[in-house]
């Protein structure tokens, strides 16, 4: 069983905005470009990286979205009370 994850992830205001950014990575656009371009969240500068973290440490709907990932995948836009994410998750333990 996957203990911990590591995502990035890009955090934007609406659900639209996070389609068109999903669009321009599944045409080939850096998803480590983009965070660093538009996330308003601070791990935006680090390519939207967070880490490693395991079960209870983000809020339900990021951890839900981020542990159902297989590795090198993208997300489809998740909602949290913080707004919009896409979530890529880069490994797994």
């Amino acid at each position: 069983m996957t203990t911990e994850v590591r995502a990035s992830h890009i955090l934007v205001k609406t659900e639209n905005e996070a389609n068109e950014l999903l669009n321009k990575i599944n045409s080939g656009e850096s998803f480590e470009d983009i965070a660093k371009d538009v996330s308003l969240c601070p791990s935006g500068a680090a390519g939207g990286d967070l880490g490693y973290f395991g079960k209870g440490m983000m809020v339900k709907e990021f951890e839900d979205a981020a542990f159902a990932l297989e590795k090198g995948q993208v997300s489809k836009p998740i909602q949290t009370q913080f707004g919009w994410h896409l979530i890529k998750l880069t490994d797994k333990n």
